[in-house]
This record gives C-alpha cells, sequence and structure tokens, in this order.
C-alpha cells in the first residue's frame, strides 16, 4: 500500500498533525450533543474552515470530521444509514484543503470508537466490528483520504477489528491509544504494548501511539514507555492541551501556547514522530507547537521528572512509577478534541 507518513518523514523527520476538531467546532457554534460529522453536508465551510486554519498553522497532517462516523454512533443521530456519504464528504472538503495548500499536507481519514463492547463483554462480534470500521473507512477513502488514523482507542480488540477494515478496503493505517486510566486504557492496555495489538494482520501499522487521555506531562510518560524498547519506531503523540476543568458549565484547557511548544520538544526528546494536539488545542496553540518543532534540535532523553518540571504533575499516576521512564505510565474519551 502506498504510505505517504513514511514519504514526509523522510524529508521532514519529524511531523505535526493538527489540533483539536470537537474544541475548535465548539467555538464555531456547535451545539452540545450534535454531531460534527452532519456538519460535513450543512455547514462544510466550518469544516473547510477548521482544516484551513491548521493548515496555516503548520499541520502537515489534518483529521478528517468523522471521529464519530460508524454506523453505531451515527444512530445516534438518526443517521446511521449515511455512513459512505457523510464520510465521503468529510474526506473530499479536507482533501480539497490539503491539496490547495502549495506543500504537501496528509489527509488522514479519522476513525473513532463505535461505542460498543465487543464480545464477551458486549454484543457486537468481532466480524460485526470489521464491517462497521470498513463501511466508514471505505467512505473515506473514496473521498480522498490516504490513510485511516484510529484513535482514541481503548480495547484492543476494537483497535484490531479497524485496523483488519483498513487493510480490507486497501488503506494504510495507524492507531492510537487513550491512556486515561491509572496509565492504561480503559481496558487495560499498557503503553508499552501498543506496538503489538495489530499483530497476525496482513500488513502492519505505519505508525503507532497515544491521543487524548489527561494531560500533556501524562502523555509523555507514556510516550517513554512506547519508546523505551523500540526508540525507532514511528511513534504517535497526540496530547490534550494542558489539564481541563470546568468553569460553570464549560470545560477550559490550562495549556497555554509556552506550554505546548515545551511540550513538542520534550515529545521529540522522548522518541515521538508524529507529534500534535488533542482536546483544547487552538490554531493559536498549533502555530507555537510548528514554531517550537522547526527551531528545536533533538536532546537527551528526558527523564519523568524532567517531564514533570517543565510541564507539570501527572494527573494520572501508578503506584509502580519509578521516574525512569522504563515503567512510567503504565499501571475514554469518546470524543476527539
Amino acid at each position: 500500500m502506498k504510505n505517504p507518513i513514511d514519504d514526509l518523514l523522510a524529508e521532514k523527520g519529524v511531523l505535526l498533525a493538527d489540533g483539536a476538531t470537537g474544541t475548535n467546532l465548539f467555538n464555531m457554534g456547535l451545539a452540545s450533543g450534535e454531531a460534527p460529522e452532519l456538519w460535513n453536508e450543512s455547514d462544510p465551510e466550518k469544516i473547510a474552515a477548521l482544516h484551513q486554519n491548521f493548515v496555516d498553522a503548520g499541520a502537515d497532517i489534518i483529521l478528517t470530521n468523522s471521529f464519530g462516523g460508524t454506523r453505531h454512533r451515527l444512530k445516534l443521530h438518526h443517521a446511521q444509514d449515511r455512513v459512505h456519504e457523510l464520510n465521503k464528504r468529510a474526506a473530499e472538503i479536507a482533501r480539497n484543503v490539503a491539496d490547495k495548500a502549495g506543500r504537501k499536507v496528509i489527509v488522514a481519514g479519522s476513525v473513532g470508537p463505535t461505542g460498543e463492547l465487543l464480545q464477551p463483554l458486549g454484543a457486537m462480534t468481532y466480524d460485526e466490528a470489521v464491517e462497521a470500521f470498513a463501511e466508514q473507512i471505505r467512505g473515506l477513502k473514496d473521498g480522498g483520504a490516504e490513510i485511516a488514523w484510529i484513535e482514541t482507542m481503548s480495547a484492543p480488540d476494537e483497535a484490531k477489528a479497524a485496523a483488519e477494515a483498513a487493510i480490507k478496503v486497501g488503506m494504510p493505517y495507524t492507531y492510537t491509544f487513550s491512556f486515561d486510566t491509572a496509565g492504561r486504557s480503559m481496558m487495560g492496555l499498557a503503553p508499552k504494548d501498543v506496538h503489538h495489538v495489530a499483530d497476525g494482520l496482513a500488513e502492519k501499522a505505519v505508525a503507532v501511539g497515544a491521543n487524548c487521555g489527561v494531560g500533556a506531562s501524562d502523555i509523555l510518560s507514556s510516550l517513554l514507555d512506547m519508546t523505551v524498547e523500540k526508540p525507532d519506531a514511528t511513534v504517535i503523540v497526540k496530547g490534550n492541551c494542558g489539564i481541563p476543568e470546568f468553569r460553570g458549565t464549560e470545560i477550559h484547557y490550562s495549556g497555554t501556547p509556552e506550554l505546548m511548544s515545551d511540550y513538542v520538544r520534550l515529545a521529540v526528546d522522548s522518541g515521538a514522530k508524529i507529534i500534535g494536539g488533542c482536546c483544547g488545542t487552538s490554531f493559536a496553540h498549533l502555530a507555537a507547537m510548528r514554531k517550537a518543532l522547526d527551531s528545536h534540535v533533538k536532546q537527551e532523553r528526558p527523564t519523568v521528572e524532567t517531564i514533570v518540571g517543565r510541564i507539570g504533575p501527572l494527573r494520572n499516576k501508578t503506584a509502580d512509577q519509578s521516574g525512569s521512564g522504563q515503567n512510567a505510565g503504565e499501571g475514554r474519551r469518546r470524543r476527539r478534541g
């Protein structure tokens, strides 16, 4: 399969992925409980503006507005029969922006969890999950997405089903987990084990890693675990913009552009090859992250203590963390951004 990420990595060394989808769409008027995917048809100009602002901020990879694009998620909005058209449209909007960028910008088809539990914990079979993801990914491919970007996963079997679906459709794929439960995913996956989720499939992942979770320090701690035994692996880290906190009925994120810039430097030093922002990450944050990435020369691998000293305390610390970076971070959010 053609792999745009490896080609661009060979040119640039480290890539910058985009920032938050949900946070920025809420700022554009998306109502709480409304499906962002429906905006691909009702408000395409706002989705195009989202992508354009991230491209203008320096993103090398933009994610389609399709995180909840499986029939199981769209069923909550009575749109389960519109999977192909909504995902195709999501990719078309992003493709149009990328093609006008004047430089290479990769269009990644965002694929989030179905919201269902697979057997034996739930009713969905593995094969049903594969088919649901394939239906979505087929639409993304038809709209011009270049890679299936499987994200915010917590269950290894669900991530593997999505990966198998991408292979079935004929797309290269990446996957990321949210390590938000005592340093593991909600279903118990440790960061160091993320590399083996798709073992046995016909095609390997282009990249693996982490997104969302708790705060920047926690995801960097997970990154240390993911790179300690595989320092040359292509690892993604797409952390939240600081720590979320409620102010009345609204969620605010503590991360400043300065904090997110230092997060980028530490991510590079810790071995990440693809770095972006998740919940709370604005266009201004991403522009600062681009500047930090372009000016940074890789330094010595940090310890957890170094990360905490520069970024702030861990919010998800496990009892066995030694601070050495060897075991740090071992021990869902359901909507990206």
